[in-house]
């Protein structure tokens, strides 16, 4: 939805930030349209669409949001979560954002599913993740302090809790499908026409093809447990998403950000030798720096056929409505699936205590790898600090509501970090990647959550 607009002007590729597109994506230049100041914080808000999310407005805790991707031709497979978790009667934050792996893979097997599973599958495996995985958690943490009380009596034992009910989750998708055949040994007992009667049940509400097909794609996410007493923090990492904690230093002049998570692809070598390490005899288990030639993320939720044996993905979801006419992506990387699992759901969890002083405003930023890139030029630090310095110099707003005061803050902190990072004040910037005439997508989908500390 575009408003008013004063100009058109012409772009190149290396005007757009990130990495995206590039000469290859010609022709060059293409026309896009400057927005005036007003048009462009409205269209910014239409296509990012900012929430704000209170804590506690005393103290000023809550949490804004945005997921952002300006191509009208495609549907971002961010995610993002906001929300409180009741646990016997306290309150817990969970925040997070998951990036879906479909366009991860290589280019050959995303053309091919994107071609026979286009309107059927997408982003379902992300959504499904978004919705369920903080439930999970909420009722494996509730689970774990009713068997015992002092459960939560240390920081590691949360850690352990947070980390094991994220791997509970991703366990169960495929189970919930294998269940169907007694296991993985029990599809020898099935011809696959059986199969196919019994995943592809949409005649009866279609609970097994919901089950088997989110098996097929996976998503990374990055999410944040603070408990009631906010005096703890833990991050739990699959992927290469990013934490963040900006904060004043000591002498209050300066601001610090702190990546508080490492990104588990190819460009780690810590990842690609721990691959390695449990496929000795395997060459082909990381190819171009991924997983079987195919993944780029080593840990993710989901993406089952690099978590099971071959079998699973040749009787199952070769047999899953619509089908493949031709497997041949797929068969490129199973042909090298010997001793799976390759890639894991198991989250490095790091811990912060938050109960020490703070110089002034202390920001946790949760950013799917989108952000990250379109910080590439400028630099993500930079960007960050100059983000945080205004939001310094806009203070928060005082009310006096029921006989108590709160603090809310103006305008939405990720909203605002989104436009620092597409280009700040230079609204011709701004309006490049608002308005590029383009017909696919010329950014990575981005979804970023600022949550005060």
């Amino acid at each position: 939805m575009l408003f008013e607009r004063a100009s058109y002007s012409w772009a190149y590729s290396e005007d757009i930030p990130g990495t995206r597109c590039g000469p290859e994506d010609g022709p060059w230049p293409r026309s896009y349209q400057v927005l005036a100041e007003p048009d462009l914080w409205r269209e910014l808000r239409v296509l990012a669409k900012p929430q704000t999310t209170v804590f506690d407005s005393h103290n000023g805790w809550g949490a804004d949001s945005i997921n952002f991707q300006p191509s009208p031709t495609t549907k971002t497979q961010d995610r993002y979560i906001v929300t409180q978790l009741d646990i016997l009667g306290r309150m817990w934050t969970l925040t997070g954002v998951f990036d879906g792996t479909s366009r991860t893979r290589s280019a050959g097997f995303i053309l091919i599913v994107d071609q026979y599973m286009a309107g059927h599958l997408g982003d379902v495996t992300v959504e499904h993740v978004a919705y369920h995985l903080p439930i999970i958690i909420r009722d494996f943490l509730r689970k774990a302090l009713a068997n015992d009380p002092s459960a939560f009596s240390s920081p590691e034992l949360v850690a352990d809790l947070f980390s094991r009910s994220i791997l509970a989750f991703d366990d169960a998708i495929a189970n919930d499908v294998l269940e169907l055949f007694g296991g993985i040994q029990g599809l020898n007992s099935f011809s696959d026409a059986e199969i196919r009667n019994i995943i592809n049940d949409q005649h009866a509400g279609g609970a097994n093809w919901k089950k088997a097909r989110l098996c097929m794609y996976g998503t990374t996410a990055l999410v944040a447990l603070v408990d009631p007493e906010h005096e703890n923090l833990w991050i739990a990492n699959l992927g290469d998403c990013q934490a963040t904690m900006v904060s004043l230093n000591e002498a209050g002049d300066d601001w610090s950000v702190e990546c508080l998570t490492t990104e588990h692809n190819g460009d780690n070598d810590a990842e690609v030798e721990r691959v390695q390490r449990a496929h000795p005899d395997e060459p082909e288990c990381v190819i171009d720096r991924r997983v079987l030639g195919a993944l780029a993320p080593f840990r993710c939720l989901g993406d089952i056929p690099f978590k099971q044996p071959p079998v699973f993905t040749r009787r199952i979801l070769y047999n899953l409505f619509p089908g493949f006419h031709n497997t041949s992506p797929w068969e490129e990387f199973l042909v090298r699936n010997h001793t799976p699992p390759y890639i894991t759901a198991q989250p490095e969890v790091t811990h912060r205590r938050l109960d020490g002083p703070a110089q002034g405003p202390r920001f946790l930023i949760l950013s799917s790898d989108g952000f990250a890139d379109l910080c590439s030029g400028e630099g993500q630090q930079r960007i960050v600090a100059s983000w945080a310095q205004g939001m310094l110099d806009q203070p928060f707003q005082i009310h006096e509501r029921g006989g108590g005061v709160s603090k809310e803050r103006p305008d939405n902190m990720a909203l605002r970090l989104l436009r620092r990072a597409l280009g700040g004040d230079d609204r011709y910037s701004v309006s490049r990647v608002l308005t590029l005439d383009m017909e696919v997508a010329w950014i990575d989908d981005t979804a970023i959550v600022v949550q005060t500390l």
